[in-house]
């Protein structure tokens, strides 16, 4: 499915891609030789667009007291009728978890009464859709290039499909991420790097937790919560202590559609092998050749994979002013996303509890809708503005980000003057790194949560 957007919203460039879209679900289902697929096709858009109206907006599923709906799983029976429920988790493998998060109440409440309402031969023809689709990236070369006439020319613009070689390194780091990373770190990421990053992070928290000492407004109670949780903080530089183990997932030269099955599969199993132990805080959740980085609210940590750490952003042989000013923003950002509108309701812990008197709160949320209405202003197309709300977290973190990074780079000075290179002083060449860092991440995965 699309995200709901592109099913609600009524621009004319919306209406097109809806249009576009139905053509393509005919598409699919006649490549797959399935009968009357224009209008199975018509039947599954129906649907799909019945889902996605019950559905959340991404900026109210992006509110974490929103989302935090424990429901205990004899529950489902009751709150959302229509579906088998036992049979369910059952399949699922959940028959022994007594309490489940319940992400969008509304929304599973809704899809089971879909399930009950919707006739079964309709249902059928949507979960067979979503199966080609979602795996079209794996079968006969028809398929692939239909997803990418669609996904890739339609919604997102690209001109050409990537070479078969880049796709196939792809799905290889996708579905072998960690044992491809272990690689890829015993080559391109040595230990004086590690190192040297690892300073960098000590230097930011530290000016973190300055920049919190110095908030007039925060009262003394909520500024020892704030100090807890910054030191408590949990980061991860190039790749994990413990590397997750692939040994029980059987791959074969004879298909690679099955080797992704057994690959989600066997992480599936894993993810189910969690559940009633503590939850690992040194878990990481990004390969190590990710160029990227992520915070993680739950375990009050930071993942930075090494693969980010390589120029342009971060090279252990160049002075202090191009290391922060590029790397050093994008660790600062994801500092900052620990005390943005979302992070700053997890405590030190990693559980979603309020360390906030109402006033501090409440001058937060003021000083926020500040920043809502100024993203709300930007109109990047003609019909379409930016939505402050939804991009809340990232605006904060970006803002807070560079700040956090130049404190940092004055305290690596350590009280000493920045030396003058090429005619440039330590400040412009902090700020013209930020900005070269920047443009390269230009059409690039963001660093967010």
């Amino acid at each position: 499915m699309l995200n709901r957007e592109y099913y609600i919203a009524d621009s004319s460039r919306m209406a097109d891609i809806r249009t576009r879209y139905k053509a393509h679900i005919a598409a699919v289902l006649k490549l797959a030789k399935i009968e009357n697929a224009d209008a199975r096709a018509a039947r599954i858009f129906d649907l799909e667009t019945s889902i996605a109206k019950i559905h959340w907006s991404r900026a109210d599923s992006a509110e974490a007291q929103k989302t935090n709906n424990p429901w205990k799983r004899e529950d489902f029976s009751a709150k959302a009728p229509g579906l088998d429920w036992s049979v369910f988790f059952k399949a699922a493998g959940l028959m022994d978890q007594p309490v489940i998060m319940v992400w969008q109440p509304s929304a599973i409440s809704g899809e089971a009464a879909l399930v009950a309402d919707r006739p079964l031969e309709i249902w059928k023809d949507y979960l067979t859709y979503q199966l080609l689709d979602s795996w079209s990236f794996l079968l006969p070369k028809a398929f692939v290039e239909e997803r990418f006439a669609f996904y890739g020319k339609v919604v997102t613009g690209t001109p050409q499909l990537r070479e078969r070689w880049k796709r196939a390194v792809d799905s290889t780091n996708y579905f072998l991420g960690h044992a491809v990373g272990r690689l890829y770190v015993q080559r391109y990421f040595s230990p004086e790097a590690k190192a040297k990053a690892e300073s960098m992070v000590a230097d930011l928290v530290k000016a973190f937790g300055q920049r919190i000492d110095k908030l007039t407004w925060m009262s003394p109670q909520t500024r020892a919560k704030a100090r807890e949780k910054l030191a408590t903080l949990k980061v991860g530089v190039g790749y994990p202590a413990a590397w997750p183990d692939c040994s029980g997932l059987e791959i074969s030269r004879d298909s690679a559609l099955g080797n992704a099955m057994r690959a989600e599969l066997h992480q599936y199993r894993r993810s189910l092998a969690k559940l009633y132990k503590p939850v690992d805080r040194s878990e990481w959740w990004m390969i190590p050749q990710t160029v990227n980085a992520v915070n993680l609210p739950i375990q009050n940590a930071l993942n930075f994979p090494a693969a980010i750490l390589q120029p342009p952003y971060f090279d252990p042989e160049a002075d202090a002013a191009y290391n922060y000013g590029a790397i050093g923003s994008v660790i600062g950002h994801e500092i900052s996303h620990s005390f943005d509108d979302q992070g700053s309701q997890f405590d030190a812990s990693g559980k979603l509890a309020n360390w906030w008197t109402p006033e501090d709160f409440a001058h937060f949320q003021k000083a926020s809708q500040k920043l809502i209405a100024q993203y709300d202003s930007y109109h990047p197309f003609p019909d379409l503005s930016v939505n402050g709300r939804q991009t809340l977290s990232e605006n904060i973190a970006d803002i807070a980000g560079l700040s956090v990074a130049y404190d940092g780079y004055r305290l690596s000075l350590k009280g000493k003057a920045a030396p003058v290179r090429q005619g440039l002083t330590g400040d412009q060449r902090f700020f013209i790194s930020f900005a070269r860092a920047g443009e390269i991440s230009i059409g690039s995965p963001s660093c967010g949560k």
